[in-house]
Order: structure tokens, then C-alpha cells, then sequence
């Protein structure tokens, strides 16, 4: 099931993190670690649950006003990938949320509350893997050792307030550079040096953490190296330096301490992931990170056997995106003999299924597929998509509040179940749908309004309008909470 991105509006605050389709690792238990070389904890200016509440406030903002990629296979992958980092990361107090942004400059970012985004053009840049999980590790370790907090905590000429809130600002640029220059320019001044450009021993003990961190999770520790080498040469040889390089400086002496790190590690393949592929090909197909997709797809065609298998796939998408149906059912019917239950096959061809008015085979399809435990959200949108297209909308509308119940902070579920709930003619849900995903943009006068209308549609003191009475209680709290952190 093929979501791109919400419809959105620039605005002047963007938080600088976090994916897409909100999915979380939770911190496991480890002992207390001290924080190397910095010495504090920042707890003097924020703590834990002040990062967690500043994070939502402004994820929600970026959902309201920044180019999210929601596709739910994409947004599994980076999930997993991250997840897979974390396992290995100490120091962990937060839960950690990863997010795909629709941009091709080069750059990831991290911001409070363990929210980490990374712009769908560092897939394009990445040579492998092990260098896209870099850059993971990375933006990890930041968050693991608290450097916005601290810029924060040290800067000792504005109130935590207004740091907090020209964060927005900050991440506006990261967003989207040519947008963000005036509330560059006109807020960020005092916070320049504390924020933006975190400082050069940020940025070398983000390296240091990271390196250790990539190793223990299983990749190649070199890739490290070779992606800031990259960067470093695009600095070198344009006028207009890398996006990252704004946002994270790469002075020489930092490539110089993080060479030799490195260099104390012994260097070993590392083969990038079938999925990393599989994505890789997904992003260039659906979102155009290069304009031929042709010839994006030729040298895999003559690679490995696990890059000949991902243009295959690229091939499909290819056909489908240009609504030849049967092509690409053809290529994908041949790789189903061979991988009956890949998720990412399963997707396309219950797309094609769609876009051929074949729901029907598309839910036999899915109900007689044997997804995986880490696959089931897929799928279980996959089927409620095709409930819908079907007819079947009061199935659809159960298995969505079961799905939203489960994964509140998933618009995916959420729009579904506005359109399921509105085929079956039931209005009070599907307004309460809307708000809830009003309310995960920040819109909570939206959200209030739309509770407050469901709640007029049912049975006075009845439990459905008990239940939306009191999300609207829940929500005017939330945004009081919030008021703080508005400009």
C-alpha cells in the first residue's frame, strides 16, 4: 500500500527529527552510565520527561507542516534499522523514534525526546548499508548524550524557553534551507553557535559513541569513515557545501580523530541487507530521488544476486507507476514462486490487485499470505485498504480500531478509518478519526471542535459520548501543556 506524503504548508517552526509512521524503541534497562568527557546530565535544565513532552510538542508541529514520507514499508525499514542500533547503544533513557523525511539533500537530524529523521536523500548517497546505519549511530549518540540539552544548559543568556522555541526556527532550516533563511536569520542569532552548529567535541563524541556503536551492531565501522570522506569531497569541489555539513561542521582535525579511531578496528565486509535494497529501490521509484529510474536500475541489473533481485522488483514499480499492471504482475507472480510471503511483493501486487478493481483477489491475497510478526502492520493496512475498495467497510472499520488502538500516532490507521467510517455512513467516527489526526499535527482546536461535534451525533449520556467527552478533556490538557513552547 503506496502512502507518499501529506499535503503540507511551510511554515516557521520544523523540529529537526523523527519518521514518518511513528514507530518507537523503548530504552532497555542498562546501569546508569556516565556521560564521557562532557561531565553533567543536563539535568539542571531539562529533564527526562521536559525532552520527551518539548520532542512531541514540536513532532507534532513537523507533522502539520514538514514533507514526511508515511509509506509504511519504508518507515518499517527505518524503524528496524534504528532499532537494531539502540539494542547496542548505552546510556539510553528515552524511547527512540525514527522518521523518513521527502528530501534529497544530504542530512539526518536528532532532536529531543529520542526523535531522529533522516532525508530520504541520504539513500541515494549511501554506497551500502553500514553507511546509511553511520549516519544512524550517529544522530543516536547524540541524542544518548543529551547535546541539545546541554547547548541548552550552557548557554547561559537565554531562558530554556526561548531556546526551546527557536529550536523550531532551527529546524525549519534543516527542513527546508531556502525557507527557513529569514527565521534564520532573524531568531537565531543569540542561539547560532549553542545549537545549530553543535560544537566541534559534540560533534567528535557523536563520532566516537557512533563508531563504537556501529561496530557492536554489526556493521562495518570503516563505512564511517568512507561516508564523511564523501562529504568531505563534495565540500571541496562545489561552491554550495552538503546540507549535513550546515548542521554537522567537519573541520579537519574531526576527520583526523575519527580516521584514527577507526583505524584501530579492523576492516571487514559488511553485505548491505536485502530490505536495504529493496527501500533503496522504493524511494527512487515512488519519490523520484532520481529522475531516471531507468538507469538508476541498469548497474544492479549486472550486480549481485541480491541487487539483480532488487531491480527486479524496481522493474515492477516501474511498470506499475506507469499503469502497465499486467508487466508488473508478470515480474512479480515469477518472484512470488520463489518468495511466496516477501512483504514487499505482497504490497505491490495488492496495489496492482487495487488499481486493476480486483479487491476481492487482493484480500484473498493477503488473508492467505503468512506475514511475519515484524510485518503485520503492513499488512494489516494493506487488508483495511482492500476491505474498503471492496465494499466491506464495517471490516474494515473493525480491524482500523483495533490497528488505531494499537498504533494511536500512525495517521495511516487513522485516514483509513475516516474513509471507512464514512462509507458505512458513521459520521461520529469518522470525525473522531479526523481529530485524532488534527490532534497528532497540533491542531487541537481542530481536534476539540471535531470530538465535540461526535459527541453531539450520538446518544446523550451514552458510553460512546462519554468516551469522546473525555478525549476532549485529554487533549485540552495536552494543549495547555503545549502553550509554553508556542512562539
Amino acid at each position: 500500500m503506496i502512502f507518499t506524503t501529506y499535503p503540507f504548508k511551510m511554515a516557521v517552526i520544523f523540529l529537526a527529527g523523527a519518521l514518518f509512521w511513528p514507530m518507537s524503541v523503548n530504552p532497555k534497562p542498562t546501569a546508569e552510565d556516565s556521560l564521557p568527557d562532557m561531565g553533567t546530565t543536563a539535568g539542571a535544565t531539562l529533564s527526562i520527561d521536559q525532552e520527551i513532552e518539548i520532542g512531541d510538542f514540536y513532532l507534532r508541529e513537523m507533522h502539520s507542516h514538514a514533507p514526511f514520507i508515511y509509506d509504511p514499508l519504508l518507515n518499517e525499514y527505518i524503524h528496524s534499522l534504528g532499532k537494531k542500533l539502540v539494542d547496542h547503544a548505552q546510556s539510553v533513557k528515552t524511547p527512540f523514534h525514527f522518521y523518513l523525511l521527502n528530501n534529497n539533500q544530504i542530512n539526518a537530524s536528532a532532536f529531543l525526546g529520542g526523535n531522529v529523521v533522516v532525508n530520504s536523500g541520504l539513500f541515494f548517497y549511501t554506497d551500502n548499508e553500514s553507511e546509511l546505519a553511520s549516519v544512524l549511530a550517529h544522530e543516536i549518540s547524540h541524542i544518548t548524550q543529551r547535546h541539545l540539552a546541554r547547548a541548552i544548559e550552557n548557554n547561559q543568556r537565554l531562558s530554556q524557553l526561548t531556546l526551546t522555541s527557536k529550536l523550531g526556527s532551527l529546524l525549519l532550516f534543516l527542513a527546508n534551507p531556502k525557507a527557513g533563511v529569514v527565521a534564520w536569520n532573524s531568531s537565531l542569532a543569540l542561539a547560532q553557535q549553542d545549537i545549530l552548529s553543535l560544537s566541534q567535541s559534540n560533534e567528535q563524541e557523536a563520532d566516537r559513541i557512533g563508531l563504537k556503536l556501529l561496530q557492536a551492531s554489526g556493521f562495518n565501522a570503516h563505512a564511517m569513515t568512507d561516508f564523511l570522506e564523501k562529504l568531505a569531497d563534495e565540500s571541496r569541489y562545489t561552491s554550495k557545501p552538503p546540507e549535513m555539513l550546515l548542521t554537522h561542521p567537519l573541520p579537519e582535525s574531526r576527520l583526523v580523530d575519527i580516521y584514527n579511531r577507526a583505524n584501530q578496528i579492523s576492516r571487514h565486509p559488511v553485505v548491505s541487507s536485502q530490505d536495504y535494497l529493496f527501500a533503496k529501490v522504493r524511494l527512487h521509484g515512488l519519490f523520484e530521488l532520481k529522475k531516471n529510474f531507468n538507469e538508476f536500475l541498469k548497474p544492479l541489473k549486472k550486480g549481485t544476486a541480491s541487487e539483480r533481485l532488487a531491480a527486479e522488483y524496481g522493474q515492477a514499480i516501474l511498470w506499475y507507476q506507469n499503469k502497465k499492471y499486467d508487466k508488473a504482475r508478470q515480474i512479480l507472480q515469477t518472484l512470488s514462486v520463489t518468495y511466496p510471503d516477501n512483504i514487499w511483493f505482497l504490497d505491490l501486487m495488492t496495489d496492482i490487485d487495487l488499481s486493476q478493481n480486483k479487491a476481492a483477489q487482493a484480500i484473498t491475497r493477503l488473508k492467505k499470505a503468512r506475514v511475519a510478526k515484524q510485518h503485520q502492520r503492513i499488512w494489516q493496512l494493506n487488508l483495511a485498504n482492500a476491505y474498503i475498495k471492496a465494499g466491506e467497510s464495517a471490516q474494515a472499520v473493525s480491524l482500523l480500531r483495533r490497528y488505531t488502538f494499537e498504533h494511536p500516532n500512525d495517521m495511516n490507521g487513522w485516514d483509513l478509518l475516516i474513509n471507512a467510517a464514512l462509507a458505512k455512513r458513521w459520521r461520529d467516527q469518522a470525525l473522531a478519526a479526523h481529530a485524532e489526526n488534527a490532534a497528532l499535527k497540533g491542531d487541537f482546536s481542530q481536534a476539540i471542535g471535531l470530538l465535540s461535534d461526535a459527541s453531539n451525533l450520538v446518544p446523550l449520556g451514552s458510553l460512546q459520548q462519554a468516551r469522546y467527552d473525555a478525549r476532549i478533556d485529554q487533549l485540552r490538557q495536552l494543549e495547555q501543556r503545549f502553550k509554553k513552547y508556542q512562539k
